[in-house]
């Protein structure tokens, strides 16, 4: 019966691990870069659809590149409901 119990005890800690490894994978899904996406990139983001992505990559080419995730505020369409959604979404390096 302590066989049992062993058995049983490592069977619930490997599933434990793995849950919980799974859990932090999740976490770490890969960030949007707002300076290098293409239209179709910052078109599947929340929020923004093929006319905000465009003019996401018109203001890039023309102001230049985005210092922060903030400076995606100064691009028109894009206010802070907007940015609010994608904030964690989008990076710039």
């Amino acid at each position: 019966m302590d066989v049992i119990r062993k058995v049983y005890f490592v069977f619930i800690l490997v599933a434990l691990v793995a849950f919980i490894g799974g859990l932090s994978g999740a976490e770490e899904k890969a960030k949007t870069n707002i300076n290098t996406a293409t239209i179709e990139e910052l078109a599947s983001l929340q929020g923004i659809g093929e006319k905000k992505a465009e003019s996401i990559v018109e203001h890039r080419e023309k102001v230049g590149l985005f210092t922060t995730i903030e400076d995606l505020k100064d691009v028109k369409g894009i206010g802070d409901k907007i940015f609010d959604k994608i904030k964690d979404q989008i990076a710039v390096e």
